[in-house]
């Protein structure tokens, strides 16, 4: 028996389109037969925008697929440039309600819940706990409930990322014997949950690489200079052989670009390697300038 195989979480995405109409049928049988065969790049659509998002691991692999998509599967496309997969979470606990009433003449809608949200461990993902009597909310509505929650995390408050590592509880609410529906609930929900993330001091989370930079050691002075500006956090140095082994945490939203600034410090006699190791709260700077852009 061999242990299962766990693909990272792809932390850099790019817009891609077909060019012509007759592009459009390829490019998404292409992008599929791609996503099956490799299971760290990733194929979305973003509502908001109805473009296609493809997302990997990196600048390189990203390249790959495009160059495979033009040259293998004959797919004329334009391609937008990379960008850093953010996610956002909140801060601190917070409780809020959401009510969706509405009447029209007729029969009308009435959705009322009472949410608690609170941060989840780094990592932990999306947990949710109904605690609410069948008093308050009758079951038949628990599902819509829980539905609109969590599609109200796929697009946070601060930039529209989706948001992760949230706890929510549902701990009452209340309900009309003729106007409540599972769809007066389904958004009563997701009403409540974007005030709870309002209130719960929401962030921006950059993913941060593990990097190894291999350089020779007169150029590694300058080397880690390069890295701290970057925001880098220098987690190791060691001798390998003749060369220096220099270890780091570096942001992924800094290090666009950084073959070529490696090759001009070191005169091309360095190697390095990323890969992701974890997501961290974005500094207030890099925030602003995310939201801004957003």
């Amino acid at each position: 028996i061999l242990e299962s195989i766990e693909f990272p979480e792809p932390v850099i995405e790019i817009v891609i389109e077909p060019k012509t109409k007759a592009d459009q049928e390829k490019l998404s049988e292409a992008l599929g037969k791609l996503a099956v065969e490799d299971p760290s790049f990733q194929v979305h659509t973003n509502e908001e925008t109805g473009q296609t998002l493809i997302a990997g691991q990196g600048e390189l692999h990203l390249e790959i697929i495009v160059d495979r998509l033009l040259r293998e599967f004959q797919v004329a496309a334009n391609v937008g440039k990379p960008q850093v997969a953010y996610k956002e979470t909140i801060l601190q606990a917070a409780k809020a309600e959401g009510r969706f009433i509405r009447q029209s003449g007729g029969k009308g809608q009435y959705g009322h819940v009472v949410l608690e949200l609170e941060p989840n461990g780094r990592g932990q993902g999306i947990d949710y706990a109904n605690e609410v009597s069948q008093a308050r909310v009758p079951r038949e509505f628990w599902k819509a409930i829980e539905q609109g929650a969590r599609e109200a995390l796929q697009s946070g408050v601060l930039a529209s990322f989706p948001v992760v590592d949230v706890r929510m509880r549902l701990i009452d609410g209340s309900y009309h014997d003729v106007d409540s529906s599972e769809l007066a609930f389904k958004i009563a929900a997701s009403m409540g949950v974007k005030e709870g993330l309002e209130r719960g001091k929401p962030v921006l989370l950059e993913p941060v690489m593990f990097t190894e930079v291999v350089a020779p050691e007169l150029s590694m002075g300058a080397v880690i200079d390069d890295l701290n500006a970057r925001r880098g956090r220098i987690t190791m140095v060691e001798p390998r052989g003749n060369a220096q082994v220099i270890q780091a945490e570096v942001p992924l939203g800094t290090m666009f670009g950084y073959v070529s600034s490696l090759r001009s410090v070191t005169q091309g006699r360095a190697t390095y390697t990323m890969k992701f190791h974890h997501y961290a709260a974005a500094p207030e700077s890099v925030s602003g300038s995310v939201v801004r852009s957003s």
